[in-house]
């Protein structure tokens, strides 16, 4: 659980993938993963999405494969057992965690107000997701690190290539990209070659933020 953690750490960009079909997500997954992105998150709204994961963690061993848009235990033990690595949620549901840390999975729930941020990880979470982060902006994240220097912070619903670098330089840990990373009319020309160039500008963002 530990080293899953570091590695996105370390990386420090979730990339956070919706397609429209199993095919299509192995093919993003695949041209992120070119571009330097360690962490892959499938969210549950893929149709299909249990098999997607169960297919793209046999597949994808340079990959660690999470899932997202969870709000149950349920749910989280559902994907777990289908190969997911990290358990991800748009909100704060403490039944979630505790099923996530049960199989000794990371575990990354959502808050927004410093009681929400402290309340998820005083309950065992890894990272907290900052949803939707677009809302308070970079200089949020700086007014949380002040008095919650502790908690991991990743932010996540809006973010993009310009604000990336601020949000790391703010006190995130890494970033949760989604459309700016995942291009839809890249996707639908299947120009993975685009999605391999964006991922690396992440990648590359995160990592001259932090130098």
């Amino acid at each position: 659980m530990a080293g899953v953690v570091d590695q996105i750490k370390d990386c420090g960009v979730v990339a956070v993938i919706r397609a429209d079909s199993p095919d299509e997500l192995m093919d993003v997954s695949k041209a992120l993963r070119e571009g330097g992105v360690v962490a892959i998150e499938i969210t549950m709204t893929v149709p299909g999405a249990l098999k997607v994961i169960e297919e793209a963690s046999a597949k994808m061993t340079d990959t660690i494969i999470g899932v997202g848009s969870v709000l149950d235990p349920e749910t989280a033990r559902a994907a777990i057992l289908a190969g997911a690595e990290y358990i991800v949620c748009p909100v704060l549901n403490t039944d979630v965690i505790e099923m996530a840390k049960r199989y000794s999975k990371a575990v990354m729930p959502a808050g927004f107000t410093p009681t929400e941020i402290l309340t998820a990880w005083q309950a065992g979470a890894d990272v907290v997701k900052v949803f939707p982060a677009s809302v308070g902006g970079p200089s949020y994240f700086k007014d949380i690190k002040g008095p919650l220097p502790q908690v991991e912070l990743m932010p996540t619903g809006g973010v993009d290539i310009n604000t990336t670098p601020e949000f790391i330089k703010n006190g995130a840990c890494a970033v949760g990209a989604g459309s700016a990373m995942v291009n839809k009319q890249a996707v639908t020309d299947k120009n993975w070659a685009e999605l391999t160039k964006t991922a690396k500008a992440f990648v590359d963002a995160v990592a001259s933020a932090r130098s």
